[in-house]
């Protein structure tokens, strides 16, 4: 396949060099910095550097856009890739808010094209031995810790923009969907170079602390499952993705030890991309359904649902710094059929206070009373849109979240 490569993002420019060495795919185009372009030609690597991005997705060779750009461009480059029809691969985050994953999910679910994250740390076949335990019932808590020698937010280089935290995809692939979150970090925001320490609980009722160290002298990576017996841990003393070292206790009490290699994450990535590929082939698009491919489900296969959870997630953890409380998330449906009975609901609410208001200046304005009425008619009509919105076919995913204060740990 014939893919474009836009911007010059870390990330962005390393799975388009997996890409190129699998000897599947060649890149052709590149719209981007100059830097970027330069360590393209290093590797060896020739694109075509096109300026305009309307020019590259007008490339009627094209089949797969990687949006690696700057967090400024990063939101629209990703809507008009999908709406170009093309697979599309973007880095993460997608954006600070989450609005921009659900459009751009329901964009997928139109095109029925692929939309995937570059997410591969749940990836690592040691988190497959964590998981194991984590849904045994014998786990009681788990720690989750980033050292780094450089700063551990994403996208924290922009002034006045809001970074997200690493490691949320590796989090619910080891314990499931996470109901509640509570940030505690140096002040009432989230910025680079402090240390933070996120705690919280999954649906299932096990709890996590997770413990981010910038600015360290090396760099460490260490997730481990407390238990009754011992705590098993995976181990990256190198930092990620490192070679790495699952140590547990056996049923006999005897320590033993199981390591890995060096992950190659993008490898495994590309084979989860050239998998969703052939699939969306042979599938029909369902408009309106985005697909439910997650790291939470069974089996466990990466999705935009994961891009979309982790920025809900961030959106949570921002929440909570700055008002000094834990935050639920009650997880919804994202479908248009939901969206639609969301906007009835505002839209209803918002006619209640108008009409208040008709009220109280229909005392000096005695016709505008006779405003109320139609108003109710109005709304009385739209809600027979809802007949317009196709009733879904499939199980939609969970999607949707709403984010509210309450005391730490505890039930809202």
């Amino acid at each position: 396949m014939h893919f474009a490569l836009l911007g010059d993002h870390r990330d962005g420019l390393d799975v388009a060099e997996a890409l190129v060495a699998s000897g599947r795919h060649e890149l052709r185009l590149y719209s981007g910095p100059v830097p970027g372009l330069a360590r393209l030609q290093r590797l060896g690597l020739n694109p075509r550097s096109v300026g305009d991005l309307e020019e590259v997705l007008a490339d009627p060779d094209l089949d797969v856009v990687i949006v690696a750009s700057g967090p400024a461009l990063r939101a629209g480059q990703l809507r008009r890739a999908l709406q170009s029809e093309c697979h599309v691969l973007c880095i993460h985050p997608a954006d600070p808010s989450p609005d921009l994953a659900y459009e751009a999910g329901l964009i997928q679910a139109d095109t029925g094209r692929v939309l995937l994250p570059l997410l591969s740390a749940a990836l690592h076949p040691g988190l497959a031995r964590a998981k194991e335990l984590a849904q045994s019932g014998t786990a009681r808590l788990l720690e989750f810790e980033i050292w780094s020698s450089e700063e551990v937010l994403l996208d924290a280089e922009m002034e006045e923009h809001k970074p997200g935290l690493p490691g949320w995809d590796v989090l619910r692939a080891v314990g499931g969907e996470i109901a509640e979150v509570y940030l505690q970090c140096p002040q009432a925001e989230v910025l680079p170079g402090q240390p933070l320490l996120l705690s919280g609980r999954f649906l299932t009722g096990l709890v996590f602390q997770a413990t981010y160290l910038p600015n360290q002298a090396e760099s460490r990576w260490r997730l481990s499952l407390v238990t009754t017996t011992g705590r098993p841990t995976l181990a990256f003393t190198d930092g990620w993705p490192g070679p790495a070292q699952w140590t547990f206790t056996d049923e006999h009490g005897s320590g033993q030890a199981e390591d890995f290699k060096p992950f190659h994450p993008w490898t495994a990535l590309i084979e989860r991309f050239e998998e969703a590929v052939r699939l969306a082939a042979i599938k029909k698009p369902q408009p309106g359904v985005p697909a439910d491919e997650c790291l939470t489900k069974t089996p466990a296969t990466l999705g935009w649902h994961d891009e979309l959870r982790a920025l809900e997630l961030d959106d949570a953890a921002r929440r909570s710094a700055e008002r000094g409380r834990s935050s639920t998330l009650d997880l919804q449906e994202a479908t248009e059929e939901a969206s639609f009975k969301g906007t009835m609901t505002l839209v209803g609410c918002s006619l209640i206070w108008l009409a208040v208001i008709v009220l109280i200046l229909s005392t000096w304005q005695p016709w505008l009373v006779w405003l109320i009425l139609p108003l109710f008619a109005v709304f009385l009509v739209m809600q027979g849109l809802r007949w317009v919105v196709p009733a879904e076919k499939t199980r939609s995913q969970e999607s949707g979240v709403r984010s509210q204060d309450s005391a730490p740990f505890t039930d809202s």
